[in-house]
């Protein structure tokens, strides 16, 4: 996919389209996220949804994309801090996001800066309703991003993004004595 060549990604994989119904999975650091949507819009890409996943990782912003004349999903993933998620909307380069961003932000509390309409789309609008998004995880119900996807296969990807999938260093034995 040479749709993204010249953009900073984090990690680029190729998905089995028959198991996951996805060709492509990029991750990105949220600085890039609206290049990468500018440059999808252009060639034609619509979004299809917008979600966030509460992980002992951060959270990490999942968009989904498709194109009705040659189907196949392109997906973009932005993990940002757990403590203060915020990440630039795309609602202003595909309007069909300005729902689902306003919904992300209502259960999850992800902040979508620049999004002009970032009010309650289903929740209520009082403000303790704001302070513990309905989704959020307890640090107990956390899981880890290697436990919740595969990398598929991985063209290109950072070490920042390898680390979160590496297995676990074996622990040491006691030494006997």
């Amino acid at each position: 996919m040479k749709l993204f060549d010249g953009l900073p990604v984090e990690c680029k994989a190729r998905a089995d389209f028959a198991k996951t119904g996805q060709e492509w999975v990029f991750f990105l650091k949220p600085t890039v996220l609206r290049k990468a949507a500018q440059r999808l819009y252009k060639d034609g890409w619509f979004v299809e949804d917008v979600l966030a996943l509460d992980t002992t990782d951060g959270m990490l912003v999942v968009y989904h994309f498709d194109k009705m004349t040659k189907p196949g999903r392109i997906t973009l993933k932005v993990l940002v801090s757990g403590e203060e998620p915020t990440v630039p909307t795309i609602s202003d380069i595909f309007q069909g996001a300005d729902w689902h961003e306003r919904e992300t932000c209502d259960f999850h509390g992800v902040v979508f800066e620049g999004h002009a309409n970032l009010i309650p789309l289903l929740l209520p609008a009082e403000e303790d309703q704001r302070i513990q998004p309905p989704l959020l995880k307890t640090d107990k119900k956390r899981t880890g991003l290697k436990s919740l996807m595969s990398l598929y296969e991985t063209e290109t990807c950072s070490a920042a993004v390898e680390a979160l999938f590496a297995d676990e260093p074996a622990e040491e034995a006691p030494a006997e004595g």
